[in-house]
């Protein structure tokens, strides 16, 4: 007995020594995120181009936005460190958080598929969909709030390839076309030049684009919802509470002062006057 007694207790050590060793450094690298980044001296931030969320002045090569800002202003006035803007697409900005190309993923909306990649801190904004179309296109003529009447053979939707926009106007129209481009920068030309028909985007960024053509173009909000969803900033999906804790005390500070208000208004008023010029 005393034998069997001594092999159980030598197994259950061979199996718990090393079952506790890494129990103890998972929570220590989880909670490396902020400190990792102070070490470096630099926070990384993707730039996916989305105005008035995501700018990058053509001729300055300079960052704003609404959610480049808070960036920038986190990582200077919080982390104590520099900020770096790293150029990418909408098609990557999940797999470059993953790689670690940057650190945090500005302007993504929360959806179940994507936190089971990445890490969301809490809501900045909001993202309610409409669609955007030329009441004068032949094709628009009966445009109603049901969806069915937009999702027809012969109309050709517009969104920017890889966001949520795109996921779910893909999972909602049965029939008519998709074209997927890089930037809302090239959706909107193709509404103008009418490759597409209509184009998918936020309730707040249509309104601007509205009010830069006035009476040319109309917008419909499908009823029921296209979309609505919380908008905040992406973290590698092993980030701990406590660093993701930080990140949501500054942005719900900003949001309770009516800060992040006062960046939508000034950076769509912006967008308003260089249209004009």
């Amino acid at each position: 007995m005393k034998r069997l007694g001594t092999l159980a207790s030598n197994i259950l050590r061979t199996w718990l020594v090393p079952l506790a060793l890494t129990m103890a450094l998972v929570p220590a690298a989880h909670a490396q995120l902020w400190q990792s980044v102070q070490q470096r001296g630099t926070l990384r931030c993707a730039a996916p181009l989305y105005p008035p969320l995501v700018i990058k002045d053509p001729k300055t090569q300079e960052y704003s936005g609404v959610y480049l800002d808070l960036c920038r202003e986190f990582g200077e006035q919080v982390l104590g460190v520099k900020v770096a803007f790293v150029d990418t697409t909408w098609d990557n900005i999940i797999a470059g958080l993953q790689s670690g190309k940057w650190d945090i993923s500005p302007a993504l909306n929360h959806t179940p598929k994507r936190a089971l990649a990445v890490r969301f801190s809490t809501s900045a904004s909001y993202s309610e969909l409409d669609v955007v179309y030329d009441p004068k296109n032949p094709k628009m003529q009966n445009v109603t709030t049901a969806l069915e009447s937009l999702d027809q053979p012969d109309i050709t939707f517009g969104v920017v390839s890889g966001t949520a926009h795109d996921h779910t106007i893909s999972r909602r129209l049965k029939q008519a076309r998709i074209m997927r481009l890089p930037s809302i920068d090239e959706v909107r030309l193709a509404l103008l030049s009418r490759r597409v028909d209509a184009t998918v985007d936020e309730v707040d960024t249509n309104r601007i684009f509205l009010m830069q053509y006035p009476g040319r173009f109309a917008s419909v909000n499908p009823v029921p919802a296209l979309q609505k969803q919380g908008m905040g900033f992406g973290l590698p999906h092993q980030t701990s509470s406590a660093d993701t804790a930080v990140l949501d005390i500054f942005i719900n500070e900003k949001v309770a002062l009516g800060e992040v208000d006062e960046l939508f208004k000034r950076y769509s008023q912006q967008i308003i006057d260089q249209s004009k010029q």
